[in-house]
């Protein structure tokens, strides 16, 4: 499988996440908007810099999060950052408003022209922390016929900080639903949390139903990709969406740091 579909030009890509802080109206917001905006910038620059293939722009910082339908300030900050980093940096761009608006994911996307978005919870239903979460594909996938947009949908299988509600096999139909029913153009596998290493074998097991159900979609990893195991990562799966591994001292809140993302882009490029 190939990640030929999508609007990145890359073969097995990295996606650096730029995790931005409190947003305003967050409970732990700074009450200064121009230094989240240049936090966000900075590190986007320095993704770039090490040699990332695209970004993803998350709203990580607002927990606790809004289920699945975020105030539309939050639109209207997460938007103004990224046609910020569009403007600097020159490498596409997916958006992730937590916990799953994937209406206001698309809406920014298709305002600044980015590449994709990543959808938490695309079909089915999970538990979270703010409850049960349902798919809204068929929504999502309407309001982007709606806005005309190209924007790529990238959706989580069993994503991480959530359980399901009733057991199901890791078989060819439920890694098939997302794409064939949804309409997804990739799936994306995580651990259990940010940070967590995804097994290599539940990652061979996606794969192997992915291929079972005879489908052109690549799949991503979605956390705990570090420089120790990017190799073993990407000879499995199309591509990989990393975050933690990219910032000073391995600490998810901590800026990104452009050595640390160069020496995993760097052993990426020797796998790939």
């Amino acid at each position: 499988m190939t990640t030929a579909d999508l609007p990145i030009d890359a073969e097995k890509p990295i996606v650096g996440m730029v995790h931005l802080p409190p947003l305003p109206g967050a409970p732990k917001f700074s009450g200064d908007f121009e230094q989240v905006l240049e936090t966000a910038l900075r590190d986007a620059r320095r993704l770039e810099a090490g040699g990332v293939d695209a970004l993803m722009l998350e709203n990580f910082g607002d927990a606790p999060f809004y289920p699945d339908d975020v105030p539309k300030h939050v639109v209207a900050s997460m938007t103004r950052i990224a046609a910020e980093i569009r403007e600097e940096v020159d490498l596409p761009m997916g958006i992730n408003v937590l916990r799953n608006d994937a209406d206001a994911a698309l809406s920014v996307a298709a305002a600044v022209e980015a590449a994709l978005v990543r959808v938490n919870v695309h079909v089915g239903a999970r538990v979270t922390d703010q409850g049960v979460i349902e798919g809204q594909a068929h929504e999502t996938v309407r309001l982007r016929e709606r806005l005309d947009s190209d924007v790529a949908i990238l959706a989580d299988l069993d994503v991480k900080h959530s359980a399901p509600l009733a057991e199901r096999p890791l078989d060819a139909e439920a890694v098939a639903e997302p794409v064939e029913r949804g309409f997804a153009e990739g799936v994306v596998v995580s651990g259990a949390g940010t940070g967590h290493e995804v097994s290599g074998d539940h990652l061979r097991a996606v794969a192997a139903a992915r291929d079972e159900a005879g489908l052109d979609a690549p799949v991503f990893v979605g956390s705990g990709v570090t420089t120790e195991n990017v190799a073993d990562v990407l000879g499995v799966a199309d591509g990989a969406i990393v975050g933690t591994a990219l910032k000073e001292g391995g600490e998810t809140t901590n800026p990104v740091s452009e050595e640390r993302v160069r020496r995993l882009v760097e052993t990426a490029d020797e796998a790939r």
